[in-house]
């Protein structure tokens, strides 16, 4: 059995920026998660002690919930090259498994749109079947498209009522809204440069929109 390859930290940044955890890092490099841990902990980082320190996420935060209870993961490979029945896991779960393994880029396959809501750094990304059937996720099947090529290439992403509802001059209430962002989210906001370094803000990471 090969012994498994070294990873470099330019490596593992890459995966860092695309993951928002270890073990999803691990995952996103096909390696198992005490191989990563071992070279993660070896690269100095510039907040914590090495990278593995910074990129420890223990409370879940920027999870989707569906991610952090247990449960059965779905076999990922084996449902990409078609030998099971995808229609017993969650959509949810086998989408997001897709991005942070690297059998998608989180990016519109047409106009390679990538750009994140700053409010809970989500993606409007929507994931496309081809030919329609969406038990169907072999690799050449699926694609991800932002609302806009969505639209245009495949159909309304809204209802009729939904839209009347955007749309209404009725006002909406729109109350006051706190989150907290995370060390993950706020890190990659400054390498974005939409947000300032955390040491200018002090302790206080409550946001208001």
């Amino acid at each position: 059995m090969p012994k498994p390859k070294p990873l470099s930290k330019e490596l593992i940044k890459g995966a860092m920026s695309q993951t928002l955890s270890n073990r999803a890092a691990a995952r996103y490099l096909n390696c198992s998660y005490q191989h990563y841990k071992k070279w993660a902990k070896l690269y100095e980082s510039d907040t914590h002690d090495n990278l593995f320190e910074q990129h420890k996420n223990q409370s879940g935060k920027g999870i989707p919930k569906f991610l952090r209870s247990g449960g059965k993961e779905p076999a990922l490979t084996d449902i990409i090259e078609g030998r099971i029945d995808a229609s017993s896991f969650s959509p949810e779960k086998i989408k997001y498994r897709l991005i942070t393994e690297g059998h998608l880029l989180e990016e519109c396959a047409i106009c390679k749109f990538n750009e994140r809501r700053v409010s809970d750094y989500k993606m409007p990304l929507l994931l496309n079947f081809k030919d329609g059937n969406k038990k169907n996720y072999r690799k050449e099947n699926i694609e991800l498209l932002c609302y806009n090529h969505y639209f245009l290439t495949v159909g309304d992403i809204f209802s009729d009522k939904q839209i009347k509802g955007i749309e209404d001059h009725v006002p909406v209430n729109q109350a006051t809204v706190e989150w907290e962002m995370d060390d993950y989210t706020r890190q990659r906001l400054v390498e974005l440069g939409l947000d300032k370094p955390e040491e200018e803000y002090g302790s206080d990471l409550i946001s208001k929109i």
